[in-house]
């Protein structure tokens, strides 16, 4: 009985919705962001006073790699990919690596100086990294070396790392929460006018 009354109700499912209407459905999650112009796989620099944070450095958009994903700012929102160059998700908040990026990294990287100590960065071909960060990341590769290449660098003590960090949460929080606020006041506004 139960065989008959699935059949009888698949039977009007293929009538009532033809095959080629259900060919047609297709569900994406990945976000179309802007692409960015790739010559090859981007190389890559760890970032000091940072717990594994990778950026790709010669690009004018802010692309970095952390804990596995690819992360990339836009238009006051966060996204996130396991490809550094398609995929990208939404990400609803600020990631928390983010807030160990000192906001002059660019301008120190162009100097190759980092707080007054040159800074001679590793620059990391995307394949050598693609094979080795997790396991640099499994063994604290970066925490053990702790000098990410900045001659003579010592690093902050981790009561000033925390304060900084809070610091810039606090901002980072701030400046989404209020990107995120006029967005949605502006989404509102024609709803208030009519």
């Amino acid at each position: 009985m139960k065989k008959l009354l699935l059949g009888i109700i698949f039977l009007a499912l293929v009538i009532a919705v033809p095959i080629p209407t259900m060919a047609q459905v297709n569900i994406g999650i990945g976000i179309s962001l802007p692409p960015i112009r790739f010559n090859g796989p981007p190389d890559v620099i760890v970032l000091p006073d940072t717990n594994d944070v990778y950026v790709v450095p010669d690009m004018d958009v802010d692309m970095f790699f952390w804990n596995g994903w690819w992360w990339r700012p836009w238009e006051g929102r966060w996204y996130r990919s396991q490809y550094y160059d398609r995929g990208w998700v939404d990400y609803n908040d600020v990631p928390s690596f983010y807030s160990d990026v000192d906001p002059g990294w660019r301008e120190y990287y162009r100097n190759r100086n980092w707080y007054g100590h040159r800074w001679d960065y590793d620059r990391i071909p995307y394949r050598r990294f693609q094979q080795n960060w997790s396991s640099w990341h499994n063994n604290r590769y970066w925490e053990r070396q702790r000098t990410w290449g900045v001659q003579g660098y010592q690093p902050r003590p981790q009561q000033q790392r925390q304060q900084l960090r809070h610091q810039r949460q606090q901002q980072y929080q701030q400046q989404y929460h209020q990107r995120f606020e006029g967005q949605r006041d502006q989404q509102q506004r024609p709803e208030q006018q009519r």
